[in-house]
């Protein structure tokens, strides 16, 4: 899973996955193996699902921590006073108004790590995300969805 590629991060998003890391290697790694060892204390291990079930809960909690040892490794900060506004690049807030509906909305976009849909963070390796980089105000695009294809006129880009 791990590549080599560079993970643009604010400088907040950095410090939560930092703690995110923090409380997976301290408690719930603490958590894991306190169900582990009470669970070989029941005996037999061949048919002891409590003991199955925590060892596969400690499967994945080792691969969250490594994604996320591997994305802070890579992690380099924007510096938003060098992000240029007057096109759409990562951190940028793009206001778009639907072509087809009239409709307005404010997409911040951010690095897959903060993406939050339900804040207005959009990944800038979503397809909205793509279709909307490196475009300038008053441009109008067309972006393919998995609900079909959007026509989007970018009225806003600011920081």
């Amino acid at each position: 899973m791990a590549d080599d590629k560079t993970v643009y991060m604010t400088e907040e998003g950095l410090e939560e996955l930092k703690e995110e890391l923090h409380r997976l290697r301290t408690e719930e790694r603490s958590r894991i193996a306190d169900e582990i060892a009470e669970a070989r204390a029941k005996g037999d291990l061949s048919e002891n699902a409590e003991y199955d079930a925590a060892k596969e809960e400690q499967g994945k909690l080792e691969a969250r921590i490594a994604e996320i040892e591997d994305t802070i490794a890579r992690a380099r900060i924007v510096d938003e006073s060098t992000v240029d506004d007057s096109k759409a690049y990562i951190l940028s807030k793009v206001t778009v108004e639907n072509v087809d509906t009239g409709d307005e909305q404010m997409f911040t976009l951010v690095s897959e790590q903060e993406a939050d849909v339900s804040e207005g963070k959009i990944s800038i390796e979503s397809p909205i995300g793509q279709g909307l980089l490196g475009q300038e105000e008053g441009d109008e695009v067309e972006i393919d969805v998995p609900a079909g294809t959007v026509h989007f006129k970018i009225t806003d880009i600011s920081r």
